[in-house]
């Protein structure tokens, strides 16, 4: 009886033993087609959302086409840009096609003007040239310029030859740009366009054709102010906001500045130059800038031709529908006196 009691009892174990394998069995099983499910959907996710990115950037890509199509000129044979050109898989990021540029944060040396530069208005004056000669005012201001180590051009003293540097101040739109950029094209002419905030905002696609046709578009600040009556920093802000617009909005950068009016003070000319701009004045010019007192293309030629001198920096308002309607005579009677124009890179070189 005892040892019926023992087998039993021994029987009764093995079969605990053997159910307890079983169900460990099925557990692990379970368990590695639970994890096996999980693995699965998360390469399906992944597949998912690859292709799902892979649509977008397609997406991105056309419709950055279609904008190309829309807001950007044509190609031109005037100058290569400075920036590395983009392979066509490259979407268009920014109104010229080149990839934006970083934004910068100027930083504002002495903002206190502690060495008590001089805060004095001073207006640009360059007097009248006449029979091919800069005026005595031009000549002597520049030559102060020179000696006291400024950046600052009004024209090139440091040449004989019969050059001509041409340059646009561009406040607000009028209508008339379009037609001098065509006109500046056909005839192979460069130029120099100082832009305010305002304009660069409401004209990218002009901005970006002035860039793509290889002329220089110059910082002329945000708001237009009297340089002379505004602290460091602020002049620093002005300069900051048109030259980061310029780097995110059209991957440019430039170098030349024109005070607004003409209106500087010594503290303000050592603050634009501490920023690696080049200040850029003018010898020849004339009242241009006011739409309702026009006088017609030939006033506009006769006055500027007969200003001409070697080394001119000439300033133009491009509102004026007379230096529009003027443009392609101005250039050619220029050449027909022996000028030839040149770039602002190139002066005094």
């Amino acid at each position: 009886m005892q040892n019926k009691k023992k087998f039993l009892w021994a029987l009764l174990c093995a079969v605990v033993l053997i159910a307890f394998a079983v169900l460990a069995g099925e557990w692990v099983r379970r368990g590695q087609e639970l994890r096996q499910q999980q693995t699965t959907a998360q390469a399906q996710a992944e597949t998912e959302t690859a292709l799902a990115a892979a649509a977008t950037t397609q997406g991105d890509t056309a419709k950055g086409a279609q904008d190309d199509e829309i807001a950007l000129p044509s190609p031109t044979t005037a100058k290569a840009p400075t920036e590395p050109a983009q392979t066509a898989t490259e979407p268009h990021t920014t109104y010229t096609g080149r990839f934006p540029l970083p934004a910068v944060h100027f930083t504002v040396t002495d903002p206190d003007n502690t060495r008590g530069l001089s805060e004095k208005r001073i207006d640009h004056s360059f007097g009248v040239a006449k029979n091919e000669q800069p005026h005595e005012i031009s000549v002597t201001r520049q030559a102060e310029l020179r000696k006291a180590g400024r950046k600052a051009v009004i024209y090139d003293d440091r040449t004989r030859e019969k050059v001509l540097y041409l340059t646009f101040d561009c406040g607000f739109e009028n209508g008339n740009t379009a037609h001098i950029l065509d006109v500046l094209r056909d005839k192979s002419v460069p130029a120099a366009f100082f832009c305010t905030l305002y304009h660069i905002r409401q004209q990218p696609e002009l901005i970006a054709r002035m860039i793509d046709e290889g002329h220089i578009v110059g910082n002329h600040s945000d708001t237009h102010p009297d340089f002379s009556s505004i602290s460091r920093a602020q002049m620093a802000r002005e300069l900051e906001a048109v030259e980061n617009a310029l780097r995110t909005d059209f991957g440019y950068t430039s170098r030349y500045f024109r005070f607004p009016e003409g209106a500087y003070s010594e503290s303000a000319l050592d603050l634009v130059e501490s920023l690696d701009y080049v200040p850029v004045f003018w010898s020849s010019a004339y009242a241009d800038w006011d739409t309702t007192n026009t006088k017609g293309a030939d006033y506009a030629l006769q006055t500027v031709t007969s200003r001409l001198h070697p080394g001119a920096v000439i300033l133009l308002h491009a509102v004026s529908p007379d230096n529009a309607a003027a443009m392609a005579d101005i250039i050619d009677t220029a050449r027909s006196m022996g000028y030839t124009f040149r770039p602002l890179t190139e002066l005094g070189s």
